[in-house]
């Protein structure tokens, strides 16, 4: 995926930028590690105050910010402000709650036969942390805040497709007062995150995204003992028991599914309704969705904008296509509108984040899934499922399951094959990879025995 700001709600290229070449990134890891040797001396009270700066230029500038988080995503204007100022309260959080939330803590020395025995928490190094576009300032300041607030110093891979909102981080970090390099942006592709994670520079990595995106980091993570901390997408079910205040449920339906133009990992995927309220339900949850006011995000009056790629709009047109000809029916929505005009495919829908790592080998699974996951699209992206209905739509959420794991093990099968070598004496077993001499763990144990 070319590196660009692209805007979702007319299609046009509105600048693009070059992926950092292999030197590039190479001089940027150095500059981290140097800046961590120094930022991780800093006091408490030094960082509080460059977080507070940078809290502050947030809500000073939080009409700037949110346009270009808009222009570059597609999210409201109102969704993108209320985004903004959620990131400077987050860094007031962290500046004013780190130093107590990171104390030592002493612990039972007589446990351990030692006169003292403590806990002390430590910065790890250069994070990495591969996010996601569709909250593209909160995902990463809610990494960046706590680790650069615990001495720690960040390196974001941000989404392709919000090169400006990831530069901009970077300028707000520094202009709050935080050291240049503690927090650096690296435009580089998906194919370029691997080697970085590699690297003995690297201390740990997080990531937003996708299943099979987190796999691919984790295991990669697990394979140099490297720490990980890993949020991943969901199926949330909406349950609509005949108890409900129908109208109510309706409503909070209606904004469960289509908060963030539809594209939320915590947003309803499923809606599971007893047959006895099945079509009062439908009936009201329709006339929610077609009160929604669907068009240019920036807009005062705007509830949906458009999804964030064009890609995203035609696998939303190829679900829900689908979903129609294996018996759905659409009760509410369209086909696809102008696409020049900015309008939004019917009430959106969920995306998967960029994958952080798209290895050849990595291929036939991902395709699987995802031909299986629009199997499911009816009940996952916007399904209204009927008690009455239930058994059947189990059978198939079994079935593709079962798929799914018979793909994944014919990949992790390819894999041995590709990465282990006969040994006589020992049978098969890895070949050896650069690894890192030391590695510091998050918290340390101390014991003096007297």
């Amino acid at each position: 995926m070319a590196i660009a700001t692209t805007n979702p709600a007319t299609g046009e290229v509105v600048r693009t930028f070059d992926a950092l070449t292999d030197a590039e990134v190479q001089d940027r890891l150095e500059r981290a590690a140097v800046a961590f040797r120094a930022h991780r001396r800093t006091t408490y009270a030094q960082r509080s105050g460059w977080m507070r700066a940078t809290a502050d230029l947030l809500d000073a500038e939080v009409d700037q910010i949110a346009a270009l988080m808009t222009l570059e995503m597609g999210k409201t204007l109102k969704a993108a402000k209320a985004e903004v100022a959620k990131c400077a309260s987050g860094c007031r959080y962290y500046a004013e709650h780190a130093e107590r939330l990171l104390a030592g803590q002493d612990v039972d020395a007589a446990a351990v036969g030692a006169i003292r025995a403590y806990v002390r928490w430590e910065p790890l190094g250069p994070v990495l942390a591969v996010m996601p576009w569709n909250f593209p300032l909160w995902q990463a300041f809610r990494f960046a805040a706590p680790a650069l607030m615990a001495g720690n110093v960040g390196l974001l891979k941000h989404a392709s497709n919000v090169p400006q909102t990831a530069l901009l981080m970077e300028d707000l970090f520094r202009r709050g007062g935080f050291p240049d390099d503690v927090f650096q942006t690296l435009l580089i592709g998906s194919g370029q995150v691997e080697a970085v994670l590699r690297d003995r520079r690297v201390a740990a990595v997080t990531l937003t995204g996708s299943g099979p995106a987190g796999q691919s980091v984790a295991a990669i993570a697990g394979s140099e003992i490297k720490k990980s901390v890993l949020e991943l997408g969901g199926s949330d079910p909406f349950v609509v028991m005949p108890s409900a205040d129908l109208e109510r449920a309706a409503t909070v339906a209606a904004i469960a599914r289509c908060q963030n133009n539809g594209q939320s990992c915590i947003a309803a995927k499923r809606f599971i309704v007893h047959e006895q309220v099945a079509d009062r339900f439908e009936e009201l949850f329709a006339d929610a969705l077609r009160a929604l006011v669907v068009g240019d995000p920036t807009e005062e009056g705007t509830d949906v904008g458009p999804l964030a790629t064009e890609q995203g709009r035609e696998d939303v047109e190829e679900l829900v296509a689908d979903a129609v000809g294996k018996g759905a029916r659409v009760v509410v929505g369209s086909s696809a509108r102008d696409r020049r005009a900015g309008e939004a495919l019917g009430v959106g829908a969920e995306l998967e984040a960029e994958r952080a790592v798209n290895g050849d080998r990595h291929e036939a699974v991902l395709r699987e899934e995802a031909r299986l996951a629009r199997h499911r699209a009816f009940a996952q992206e916007r399904g209204l499922v009927a008690g009455g209905h239930r058994e059947a739509l189990v059978r198939r959420e079994r079935e593709a399951a079962e798929h799914t794991r018979q793909a994944r093990q014919r990949v992790f099968e390819q894999r041995a094959r590709e990465a282990v070598v006969p040994d006589a004496a020992k049978g098969l077993i890895p070949p050896l990879r650069r690894h890192t001499p030391r590695r510091r763990n998050e918290a340390e144990s101390f014991a003096t025995r007297g």
